[in-house]
């Protein structure tokens, strides 16, 4: 068995359990790859990547390029003398970059390629209503989540389960099934397999604040599942109608009930301890929520400090 040589990228949480997993092999983490430092919060204060702190605290030399085009950092990188990249949740790598190491450049995606292709795949796949997703590793080539599929690893989607609590499940299984690849490769022993395009497959394109708005006409599952698939982050949210003022509220965990009913959808029933909101096909109870401006609290926290009046609605 060889032993590599390797350089990781990544930038998030979802990264270091994978980053955690390789420096603890008998392999060599040469280096690190992460985002730039950033402003971050109300506060701006200057906010370094999870990855970046798990290589600080490692002694895991570390590069932040601006530009991954830079031939300073291009000349770095190259001086690390890697034979092998591993990236999870990174950035498109410029084909200079990919093709650099000897036994090529491998990324985790956190789905079942080629479906859900795309920047979150973790979030629309909940959205979406998806029974089963997965990981998949594959070599990194010229088009965004099209490389050869390397392993690939299947899960099922709880019924309730949201995108916070999957993310967690599928980082875990994400840095398993990158040892398992950095093993196959190790010993020479990978094959893969072309992602074939037959049909149509769902993408997963970047999360805009519009596709986070509810639709109070659309059925109540599916408005259920865009809560859990956006929760915790970024959020569904709706606007809150109540008296003369109206308020953004997020919504990050609900229950449907379906039923029979003839009210408008987005009416709001309230008592001293419970929201529900009508929809097409039943209710939605509001289980946990944040006002703009104010902490996330369950729906009886909310109501100790807001009278919701007769005729409320969201919209």
């Amino acid at each position: 068995m060889r032993k590599l040589k390797i350089v990781f990228m990544g930038t998030p949480e979802f990264a270091v359990a994978t980053l955690e997993k390789i420096n603890r092999s008998d392999h060599e983490v040469v280096g690190v790859i992460t985002a730039p430092d950033k402003p971050a919060g109300r506060g701006r204060k200057i906010s370094e990547s999870a990855v970046k702190k798990y290589a600080t605290t490692h002694g895991i030399e570390l590069l932040q390029p601006l530009k991954l085009r830079d031939p300073q950092f291009l000349s770095d990188l190259k001086a690390l003398n890697a034979n092998l990249f591993i990236v999870v949740a990174f950035r498109m790598l410029p084909e200079m970059i990919w093709k650099m190491p000897e036994y090529g450049t491998i990324n985790l995606h956190a789905s079942l390629l080629p479906d859900y292709r795309g920047a979150a795949p973790i979030n629309w796949a909940v959205i979406n209503g998806e029974h089963e997703t997965g990981i998949t590793t594959f070599f990194i080539n010229e088009k965004i989540d099209t490389g050869e599929i390397i392993l690939q690893e299947r899960t099922s989607i709880g019924e309730n389960e949201t995108a916070g609590e999957l993310h967690d499940r599928l980082m875990v299984l994400g840095a398993g099934l990158v040892m398992k690849t950095i093993g196959l490769v190790a010993m020479g022993e990978v094959e893969t397999r072309v992602q074939t395009q037959k049909g149509q497959h769902k993408m997963a394109p970047k999360i805009h604040k519009e596709d986070c708005r509810i639709d109070w006409e659309r059925g109540g599952r599916q408005i259920f599942d865009q809560i859990r698939g956006l929760s915790p982050y970024p959020g569904a949210w709706t606007r809150l109608h109540n008296g003369d003022r109206i308020t953004e509220i997020k919504i990050y965990l609900a229950k449907y009930q379906a039923e029979d009913h003839s009210d408008m959808p987005g009416k709001i029933y309230a008592d001293k301890r419970h929201i529900k909101v009508t929809v097409k096909d039943g209710y939605l109870y509001l289980v946990e929520l944040q006002l703009a401006g104010k902490r996330r609290m369950t729906a009886g926290e909310l109501l100790n400090g807001l009278k919701i009046q007769n005729g409320a609605f969201m919209s």
